[in-house]
């Protein structure tokens, strides 16, 4: 008997994280990975393992986390995603799907990728966003936040903005963008600021980067730190000089590009 031809596919999927413990498969947790190779098995009977760009955290979401898988179903490329989101619950969406090159794989693929931080800056919390961003209630100097971010684009160590619960030993990353988009409220009619967006691009990220760098903007903001503080904290390489790692729920894994 003829033994069917392995296809390499590519995905691009996003999903709400809110109710799982991040992508990777973990023991007694729901996960976004879980999820996926269910789907797969539900579709094709095969126990797939699915690689990504990215392991985002529990709590995290994508707008467009990539994906691949080796798989030996003969389904047409073109109804993979119509077919998985079938299988898929309503929280996680595959948008587009290809064929690659066997030797692709999405994490090690990837040399761009960034994130999108969303801070709610307004009294009250908005009810729909809740889960997409993270409200905080008193005033912000998003000025001083602005400057405190070019110090940290280029090739830098990264250890203080590094958990220290990791098994990444070079914590070198290269950052191509660093950058604040300010949102205004039109609907109270006076344009006052509702949303920080903090967007970074960088060659990588490691564990908890992006929630440190942004927890360290929102004590800047805060006036609990100058500006000058970030350039202060990058040089002592000491997770301890850091400010706290912002929730989760503003995370955002916003595009990867190969």
């Amino acid at each position: 008997m003829e033994e069917q031809a392995l296809r390499n596919l590519r995905f691009t999927i996003s999903y709400d994280g809110s109710a799982y413990s991040g992508f990777q498969i973990q023991p007694n947790a729901d996960t976004i990975q879980h999820r996926l190779e269910q789907a797969v098995y539900l579709l094709t009977g095969e126990q797939v393992k699915v690689a990504s760009s990215g392991r985002t955290d529990a709590g995290v979401h994508a707008k467009a986390q990539v994906i691949n898988f080796t798989t030996s179903s003969k389904i047409p490329v073109e109804r993979w995603c119509l077919a998985l989101n079938a299988r898929l619950p309503k929280d996680i969406v595959a948008h587009t799907a290809e064929e690659v090159l066997p030797s692709f794989h999405s994490r090690k693929a990837a040399k761009r990728k960034t994130y999108c931080y969303t801070i709610r800056s307004a009294r009250f919390p908005d009810v729909f966003h809740r889960n997409y961003e993270y409200h905080h209630p008193t005033h912000l100097n998003v000025e001083a936040m602005r400057e405190a971010l070019p110090c940290l684009l280029g090739e830098h160590d990264f250890t203080s903005f590094c958990t220290v619960r990791t098994d990444k030993e070079v914590k070198v990353r290269t950052l191509y963008e660093a950058r604040m988009v300010l949102e205004t409220d039109e609907l109270t009619g006076e344009g006052s600021l509702e949303r920080i967006r903090i967007i970074v691009t960088g060659n990588g990220f490691l564990y908890n980067m992006v929630r440190i760098i942004v927890g360290t903007l929102i004590q800047i903001g805060e006036g609990k730190r100058p500006s000058s503080d970030m350039q202060r904290i990058l040089e002592a390489r000491n997770r301890a000089e850091a400010g706290p790692t912002a929730e989760a729920m503003g995370l955002m894994l916003w595009r990867v590009e190969y």
